[in-house]
């Protein structure tokens, strides 16, 4: 297993643009911590927004040439990527826990499905298409060719610093687009890690450029009213992705955004509920919570109500907490203090409107940002956490009688990312799948996402599909040429 200080020091510190590592304007720097411990690991260059420029100076030069490049050697080198993050599964996972959090099991777990998107974009780069056809009238023939965007912007979350990065990474590069990335301040060494996988995978220089900055909003707004990006793609809350969207109407860019989610996890009275606590536990505690897909609020039918809730409470206080580099450590730390904040004060609200704490409901002390894995029973349908994301171990249950109720309930939200339900009834899961307002449907399963299957939402979780067959379709405008005949 490799060490601590071997996997920080393996990995660049500065800005990669047009293929060279350089210094943040200035010189200036920020600080990567362990949120288990607070401790600084090492810093890393804070771009101001003329490194900005520089990056997507590079990355508008590179455009044509990257475009015109044979797609099977684009496919090629995401594959030899994948396979370079798949050999180096360890240590990239320990990279990701010491600046995430997140048990080793669950990096692991990550560096796999992150290493899934360049394997899967490698195979769609050579299967882009397009069409011909004879005018309806015969007078004709039609022409179409799928082509590039255009260098494109890409933001990605601290909470899957890896997987998020290759979900924007794998299908710009597969489609042939140029692009600028900038990771969340509080992960930037994963991106910086795999920044440098994919040069040596043989990535020209200039297609790929990284921007690690404390300003995003001073780095990449400029970015988007520059007008040579023609693409922005960005997974982070709704609100910002409401800004950003503002932003993107000026220039009219193409926009990718998988936004907020508030999850419903709806049991029923018929379902196998040893099958429902195994997929609830999953759809709560993947990522320690910290997940735009977990299981947000958990509506459960009168009859089991009693029962789920007590052995769901026994399941979660049996959790082992502490450093995600511990043995045996099933919940790591929330990523920072203000995330152990808002979740007590999502807590707090959600008792004082008489919620009962069947087990945690507490911060632990210091060091690290830890909270106790949570459940909660009664929770009234006006507390704060029925409408935000909680983002930590907590799991709120309420009771519902129908299954009317429970649809109703469940699309009551300006969400629709994902949503889950438990029965044993075909014909009530078909029913009940058609009528969730939710892009996504885990069906007595509590895992949704898989590189090959479309990922994204709908009304304010977002906009576009990322992975699936159309995953590269967001990176690609199609034009039609009308011939004479």
């Amino acid at each position: 297993m490799p060490t601590e200080a071997g996997v920080i020091d393996g990995v660049p510190k500065d800005l990669l643009i047009g293929g060279e590592w350089a210094a943040a304007d200035g010189g200036k720097t920020f600080a990567v911590r362990d949120p288990a411990t607070g401790d600084e690991l090492c810093r890393v260059a804070d771009a101001a927004p003329d490194d900005g420029f520089a990056a997507l100076d590079a990355a508008a030069a590179a455009q044509d040439s990257w475009a015109n490049h044979p797609p099977r050697e684009r496919g090629e080198i995401l594959r030899r990527a994948y396979q370079e993050l798949t050999d180096r599964a360890d240590e990239l996972a320990l990279l990701m826990t010491l600046e995430m959090g997140k048990p080793l099991a669950e990096s692991r777990g990550e560096i796999a499905y992150a290493a899934e998107f360049f394997r899967w974009f490698a195979e769609e780069a050579v299967r882009i298409d397009g069409g011909y056809a004879t005018a309806p009238n015969g007078s004709g023939r039609f022409l179409v060719a799928k082509q590039p965007v255009g260098p494109s912007l890409l933001i990605t979350p601290w909470n899957f610093p890896m997987a998020m990065g290759t979900r924007k990474i794998g299908p710009a590069i597969a489609a042939g687009c140029t692009s600028v990335i900038k990771p969340a301040s509080q992960t930037p060494l994963c991106m910086l890690a795999l920044a440098r996988i994919l040069a040596d995978a043989g990535l020209p220089d200039g297609v790929l450029n990284v921007l690690t900055t404390t300003d995003s909003g001073g780095v990449m707004e400029p970015l988007i009213r520059d007008g040579r990006a023609r693409k922005l793609s960005f997974t982070g809350s709704t609100a910002v992705g409401r800004r950003l969207l503002e932003q993107c109407a000026e220039k009219v860019l193409r926009t990718s955004m998988e936004l907020g989610g508030n999850a419903p996890f709806l049991v029923f009275e018929d379902a196998d509920l040893d099958a429902a606590l195994d997929g609830a536990m999953q759809a709560k505690m993947r990522n320690i919570g910290e997940a735009c897909t977990a299981a947000n609020r958990f509506y459960v039918q009168r009859g089991v109500a009693e029962e789920f809730g007590r052995r769901m409470a026994e399941r979660m206080a049996a959790q082992p907490i502490g450093r995600g580099t511990e043995d045996g450590v099933v919940v790591g730390p929330l990523i920072d203090e203000a995330a152990v904040t808002k979740v007590t004060g999502l807590v707090g609200d959600a008792t004082e409107r008489g919620a009962r704490v069947l087990t945690g409901g507490a911060a632990v002390e210091g060091p690290g940002h830890f909270y106790r894995p949570t459940v909660l029973a009664d929770v009234p349908t006006d507390a704060r956490m029925a409408d935000e994301e909680i983002f930590g171990p907590v799991a709120p249950i309420s009771v519902f009688d129908t299954e009317d109720e429970a649809v109703r309930i469940a699309n009551d939200t300006e969400y629709g990312l994902v949503s889950y339900l438990y029965t044993g009834d075909l014909k009530r899961a078909l029913r009940v799948c058609e009528n969730l307002e939710a892009g996504m449907i885990g069906l007595n399963q509590g895992i949704v996402s898989n590189p090959a299957a479309p990922f994204g939402g709908v009304k304010q979780s977002g906009l576009g599909r990322e992975g699936g067959t159309v995953g590269i379709e967001e990176f690609l405008e199609t034009k039609y040429i009308a011939v004479a005949t």
